[in-house]
């Protein structure tokens, strides 16, 4: 069958017509030099700061470096492959993460992707990693208690929702137990939990994921894993990422709690692709702006005010320190940044007091307004019979005879901390906390043998459950002790007390 010549101009026109020209403009480079991560580009005068690039073989970059001739690229990924002369492209948008409900219960790398071995992840939206601050007039002051589970922190430590509170201590001394046990707290909370792995063992990141599953916390936990093995940039991006996830629930209205574990790690991965890039070193060779990484990324962590949703994302910082010295310079930069530090002692650790926190050092600059009533009444005196304890304990070594007042204070302070002990991954609710410190506080312990007291707190809750579950159920209610609650409370101790004692 042949067709007419106008029927063939007919067609054509047509498809002319419909024809939608889109002209497509690409920026490419031309790769320099390449090595230790880092590549030099030349020929893309319009990349931004913080840009992805996208490089031969599926691998990405991002643009730190803006130079008079080139730019510099670090590589997010294996780069081996990468030669000089390769052809670079722009992609026109900043380092992104997947965000939203779907990454809940997955581990994931820095960029978004899931290496749990589920399959990947459906992501509906994106934030960028690096994202401003909420302003002062965005925030509403820190007044909503979040609960560790841990007595020590809870009584003398608060950490409020919106607040960003340093975990602080020498390698071993209990960073990340902490931390795991606070998640493993937030069940009942209704608080989106987001792990953030920076420089750690595989191994060690694998446990504390399966700690997680064991406990059923992974159903509201993300991780962010960027193990000892990843390339720096990686470790870098790692705590941003973290946070982008958590603000896109923060922004709805939720509360988040980030843990950033440790940004001891993420300053060294900072200093080694400074370096690299040939930015001037300064302080123990840290590039200049290490305190600005910290603060742009911790202060991100807020409480929302009522008319942005209400939501909150609270950051709980780990930093490692060398031989128990706070006084070197990313320390100092952080605690500064933050609003207090949980100190970790790692004498009170290795004398079995495990949570090892030191009352001295550790302080809570905003947490207080966010405690709990019932925790304020039991805890106002502790901080204060600890510090006497531990002063009268040093005198008391050079000598014996000791008056009645402080055989007292000492026997006092001695079962205090014995019933600060906790045990891992047994967080506890308030009015269990509540009851275990009241009975400290109160004296009724003073009888009791030092070795026998974590045996009489454990049976005691046990007997509270038992027999006398309304008592801690008003604690949960009423937040406060009551003159009705005091009573029921000195009666229930005192009848549990004569059963242990018989």
């Amino acid at each position: 069958m042949s067709m007419r010549p106008d029927e063939i101009v007919a067609i054509l026109r047509r498809q002319i017509q419909e024809l939608d020209a889109e002209l497509q403009v690409e920026s490419e480079g031309t790769v320099l030099t390449v090595g230790d991560g880092i590549a030099r580009v030349y020929g893309l005068e319009q990349a931004m700061a913080g840009e992805l690039l996208e490089f031969p073989g599926e691998t990405y970059g991002m643009v730190l470096n803006l130079e008079e001739d080139n730019i510099g690229a670090v590589i997010l990924g294996p780069y081996e492959h990468i030669k000089e002369g390769d052809a670079v492209r722009r992609t026109g948008r900043i380092v992104q993460v997947p965000v939203g409900e779907e990454l809940v219960g997955r581990v994931v790398n820095p960029l978004g992707q899931p290496i749990d071995g589920k399959g990947p992840i459906k992501a509906n939206a994106y934030r960028p990693i690096e994202s401003r601050a909420p302003g002062v007039v965005d925030r509403r002051g820190v007044h909503q208690p979040l609960q560790t589970g841990l007595k020590a922190i809870d009584s003398m430590i608060p950490i409020g929702r919106g607040q960003r509170e340093l975990i602080i201590g020498d390698r071993q001394t209990g960073k990340t137990a902490i931390a795991v046990d606070t998640i493993l707290n937030q069940h009942d909370q209704n608080v989106i939990c987001i792990y953030v792995a920076i420089g750690q063992k595989a191994s060690t990141v694998a446990g504390v994921v399966a700690t997680l599953q064991k406990h059923g916390a992974m159903d509201y936990t993300i991780v962010v894993s960027a193990t000892a093995s990843e390339p720096a940039p990686l470790l870098y991006i790692a705590p941003y990422a973290g946070a982008a996830m958590g603000e896109e629930f923060m922004y709805k209205g939720k509360d988040v709690l980030v843990i950033y574990d440790d940004l001891s790690k993420h300053a060294a991965a900072y200093r080694e692709m400074s370096l690299l890039l040939r930015r001037p070193p300064g302080r123990e060779a840290f590039p200049g702006d290490v305190f600005y990484i910290h603060s742009r990324l911790l202060e991100r962590a807020a409480k929302l005010s009522d008319e942005l949703g209400g939501g909150s994302m609270t950051a709980l910082p780990i930093i490692e320190t060398q031989a128990g010295d706070i006084s070197a310079y990313i320390p100092t930069n952080v605690i500064s940044i933050t609003d207090g530090q949980i100190y970790l002692e790692p004498d009170l650790f290795y004398a079995g007091i495990r949570p090892a926190v030191s009352v001295g050092r550790s302080v809570s600059r905003v947490g207080g307004a966010a405690q709990v009533r019932a925790m304020r009444q039991v805890a106002g005196t502790l901080r204060l019979d600890l510090s006497q304890y531990r002063e009268l304990l040093a005198f008391a070594q050079f000598g014996s005879d000791l008056d009645r007042v402080t055989q007292t204070r000492l026997a006092r302070g001695e079962r205090i901390y014995e019933i600060l002990k906790q045990e891992q991954y047994k967080p506890m609710s308030v009015p269990e906390q509540v009851v275990s410190l009241y009975t400290a506080v109160n004296g009724h312990l003073d009888s009791i043998a030092v070795e026998d007291v974590v045996r009489f707190e454990r049976e005691l809750l046990a007997y509270m459950h038992r027999e006398q579950p309304h008592i801690l159920v008003a604690i949960a209610e009423q937040k406060e002790i009551t003159d009705e609650i005091k009573a029921g409370l000195e009666t229930a101790i005192k009848t549990f007390k004569q059963s242990f004692m018989s």
